[in-house]
């Protein structure tokens, strides 16, 4: 079943921080800061915490004052295995290339072994890792979306060769170089805010089960349009991105729902007003989705537990 237009989320729909659990949050805190060049920011005061966590064992990271990651210690919660559903990554959506080469060079000289590949997919160039606890990451800069090309409703995306050293010698700036040279943590901080661009949390991509039954929840239930299919994944997105949320059943064939572990905590969704999140509520509540609402927010689950918060702008 195609959703009517009105059942579709939103044009200006964003994605919004990424919540993970962690075991180490000191050292998750350090990487996500000093090697992605994310910067430390204040818990907002209307955080919802998870149950039994608090907010001094809390890291929020992002870029300017636009939180991106939000780590909760979670000390007693197993690993995920491979075969699970959850999160295949979180990807980072920088402002320009060079915010993004910036980035790329702190953690070719602070975590290299983190490094796991890169693409050119067409609509964006990406450089994949894997944090120590074993999520997936992604750092990328959209190319302009007039370059973008169109068959019908999907759009043309591949996974070409792309150069992490020559995207580097292109892109990096001289003050972005000089202050990852530096061995002086805080002239290196200051560099990072000076030559760092803006950055969102462009996309995330999730492992499921199985890709009709996420069809039917992240595009006919909650209204996402879908903008790419390739064998094992989905791409779906809303006003016209290339997406905004990718499943896919690579490592996670026949998952079933997931079990509480250490990785995805929560996906968060901004869609642009109160009426937005009503329409979306009464979706689920038509397609049977249990659903939490707080007045500020309705928080449910996918089919695969993963865990999904969306709240106005």
């Amino acid at each position: 079943m195609t959703p009517l237009p009105g059942d579709r989320l939103a044009d200006d729909t964003r994605m919004d921080a990424v919540t993970l659990h962690v075991r180490d949050l000191d050292l998750m805190t350090r990487y996500y800061r000093d090697a992605l060049t994310l910067t430390e920011l204040a818990v907002p005061e209307g955080l919802e915490l998870p149950a039994g966590a608090r907010r001094e064992e809390t890291t929020v990271l992002g870029r300017g004052t636009t939180p991106l990651v939000v780590l909760h210690r979670a000390r007693d919660l197993p690993a995920p295995g491979r075969g699970e559903a959850g999160l295949f990554h979180t990807a980072v959506l920088f402002d320009d290339e060079p915010g993004l080469a910036h980035a790329l060079a702190s953690v070719a000289t602070t975590a290299p072994s983190t490094f796991i590949g890169s693409a050119d997919h067409l609509v964006s160039q990406a450089f994949y890792f894997t944090d120590p606890e074993g999520n997936g990451v992604e750092l990328y800069a959209d190319r302009p979306r007039e370059e973008w090309a169109w068959d019908g409703a999907h759009v043309r995306m591949d996974t070409l060769y792309l150069d992490p050293n020559a995207f580097l010698g292109d892109h990096l700036t001289d003050a972005a170089r000089d202050a990852l040279a530096t061995g002086d943590p805080e002239a290196r901080a200051a560099g990072t805010r000076a030559a760092g661009a803006g950055a969102v949390v462009g996309h995330v991509h999730l492992q499921v089960g199985d890709v009709p039954a996420a069809r039917r929840f992240y595009v006919e239930t909650l209204g996402f349009a879908e903008t790419a299919s390739v064998p094992g994944a989905l791409f779906v997105s809303a006003g016209g991105y290339h997406h905004h949320m990718a499943m896919n059943t690579w490592n996670s064939r026949g998952a079933g729902p997931r079990a509480s572990t250490l990785g995805l905590g929560t996906v968060a969704i901004t869609v642009p007003g109160a009426d937005d999140v009503g329409a979306l509520r009464e979706r689920l509540d038509r397609a049977g989705v249990a659903v939490r609402d707080d007045g500020a927010a309705v928080r449910f689950e996918d089919p695969w537990r993963n865990a999904v918060e969306v709240r106005a702008a």
